[in-house]
């Protein structure tokens, strides 16, 4: 692991990261046994799209609190307590039966979510500046989370029934939560904010740079957890795929994209975060364009008759850009967390959790419109239409505004150099 910073950092990282792999897993369950449930209620797609989001919602809203309540009491004992509170809930997901009950016990165990704003804080500050960046890469890798459902979750529901999926998550989620007992540890001095109010540790919203990387973080974090949720089923629809093999190729995009992040940490150390994050919002906009474009045939009339001409986007070049796609998003949101650590290093547990909200906030409203979007248009790839442009309004955001302050910079340095 990262050298020189003390066993109880490395195991405090390790056990906070498991965790979070675990609470991730729970968080988007939905994404496979939803597939089961619509059939069972017929569902829409935009029920289905809410059935999926609903737990994003509870872990997005709690993220800022418990990012507050980490930087005060510390997060050793908020992590635990958050883990608790959503196994009950989780185990009786399998006993429901109505639409309500579905969306009403996956706002409880959707808590899972705000795992992410304790575990990121109560990591951060077992480490240095220079490391920080790869130990919350290695801490947000725990995104792989989702690819453990994608492969664990389908052969459960073909083997017990979808049923089972929930309780035997509830039983590993005791597992998990006894062994990040006994492997964490609590630094009081990390209780950063024990005399700050409420409201001044909200100031950070007065920061137009917070809003920005919150727009950011909605993209690449929002757009993971809204195709995590999503793919699975997308390509049953738009290839014919059955459930496990559906379930597989989605993990293609989670698996690297959770995976990848520390990695991500490591480049935003080494090249700095506006660097990275520069490069994944066109490698984005690119993989994008391609994957919005719907099936197309073509028929046209030529002196030997109508001839047909498939410009459909086959599966495993849908599949390959849908990789780099993830690869690049993985990337980005370790960059965006650099950038909090490096300019809010005092209360890091609020601005991961305002930000986290952001992104939450996106995993949790995007598979709604992409369920509404379908509806409308009956047009599978209208979701990644839709995440073109929100990809696009963020290059132009970014261009704009770190433009702006290189040239202050700039204007700055040549003052400094004339006044010498």
């Amino acid at each position: 692991m990262i050298k020189s910073h003390g066993a109880q950092a490395n195991s405090v990282l390790a056990a906070n990261t498991i965790a979070f792999t675990a609470c991730f897993a729970v968080w988007v369950m939905f994404s496979i046994i939803g597939i089961p449930i619509k059939e069972l209620l017929e569902l829409s797609e935009t029920q289905f799209g809410l059935l999926v989001a609903t737990p994003i919602l509870t872990g997005s809203l709690f993220r800022l609190p418990v990012g507050m309540l980490t930087d005060k009491i510390g997060g050793r004992v908020v992590y635990l307590v958050l883990m608790l509170a959503m196994i009950i809930p989780l185990w009786f997901i399998g006993n429901a039966t109505e639409y309500w009950q579905f969306l009403v016990l996956g706002l409880f165990v959707g808590i899972a979510g705000a795992s992410f704003s304790v575990g990121i804080a109560y990591t951060a500050k077992w480490f240095d500046k220079d490391h920080q960046g790869f130990a919350m890469g290695i801490f947000g890798a725990g995104n792989a989370g989702a690819a453990l459902t994608k492969f664990i979750a389908p052969s459960l529901v073909i083997a017990y029934g979808w049923q089972a999926v929930p309780k035997i998550y509830a039983v590993a989620m005791v597992i998990v939560i006894i062994g990040y007992w006994m492997f964490t540890y609590e630094d009081p001095a990390h209780h950063t904010a024990k005399n700050v109010s409420m409201r001044e540790q909200l100031k950070a919203l007065n920061d137009p740079k917070l809003w920005k990387y919150m727009q950011y973080y909605s993209l690449v974090f929002g757009g993971f957890v809204a195709l995590s949720l999503w793919m699975t089923k997308y390509y049953i629809n738009e290839y014919g795929f059955d459930l496990q093999t559906a379930a597989l190729l989605a993990a293609i995009f989670v698996l690297p994209s959770g995976v990848i992040r520390a990695l991500g940490g490591w480049f935003s150390d080494k090249y700095g975060a506006y660097k990275v994050t520069w490069w994944v919002m066109w490698i984005s906009l690119v993989s994008l364009f391609f994957m919005s474009y719907p099936q197309t045939a073509m028929i046209i009339e030529t002196t030997h008759g109508p001839e047909k001409f498939d410009l459909s986007l086959n599966v495993w070049v849908f599949t390959a850009f849908l990789f780099i796609l993830g690869i690049a998003w993985g990337f980005g949101k370790a960059s965006v967390f650099k950038f909090l650590s490096d300019e809010y290093p005092d209360n890091i547990g609020v601005v991961s959790g305002i930000v986290g909200l952001a992104g939450g906030m996106g995993g949790f409203l995007l598979p709604i419109m992409f369920g509404a979007l379908i509806d409308y248009t009956h047009v599978n790839s209208v979701i990644f239409m839709l995440l073109y442009g929100a990809t696009a309004v963020s290059l132009i955001w970014m261009h704009f505004t770190f433009g702006k302050e290189q040239k202050a910079k700039n204007i700055e340095q040549a003052v400094q150099t004339v006044n010498e």
